[in-house]
């Protein structure tokens, strides 16, 4: 597949980097567009499990964000989450992976969305299907935030 490119005006790289445990894990987009994605990750060694390969739990991270950069590669303005995923497993994953997501159909709600995770063979290693809800972004709530909850005033 040829690499996706970004919407107009949009800042792929930002994608991530605006995904704090995405960020942590090191997983970066490389682009999307036309309802296609590709980001791209290696596993440091905390994010082996005790075969030495790639965690599942990291392996299903990258899928669900490659899932939902392609449910958003068309109105990138639009937030998703995820409703539903179904993973599987075919072999282990191990050095540099790329993920490709594929957005199968859309409606004025909801995307239902495909990813394949690959190794440096091309090799399919992980595969995953799942449904996401466009929704528009929440503001920020967390520590740090403007607009975290304050506590009441003494004044």
């Amino acid at each position: 597949m040829a690499e996706p490119e970004s919407p107009a005006g949009f800042d792929a790289p930002s994608f991530t980097s605006r995904i704090p445990f995405a960020r942590y894990l090191g997983i970066t987009i490389a682009g999307f567009a036309g309802g296609k994605s590709e980001l791209h990750y290696t596993a440091k060694p905390e994010h082996l499990n005790t075969f030495d390969v790639t965690h599942g739990g990291a392996l299903m991270t990258l899928l669900d964000i490659t899932m939902a950069a392609a449910a958003r590669s068309d109105t990138p303005e639009v937030g998703v989450v995820t409703i539903e995923m179904k993973t599987s497993f075919m072999r282990p994953s191990v050095g540099p992976l790329v993920a490709r997501g594929l957005l199968k159909h859309r409606t004025a709600t909801m995307a239902f969305v495909e990813a394949t995770v690959y190794d440096e063979k091309e090799q399919a290693c992980a595969h995953a299907t799942g449904t996401f809800k466009y929704v528009h972004r929440r503001l920020p709530t967390g520590p740090g935030s403007a607009n975290a909850q304050r506590p009441p005033s003494t004044d």
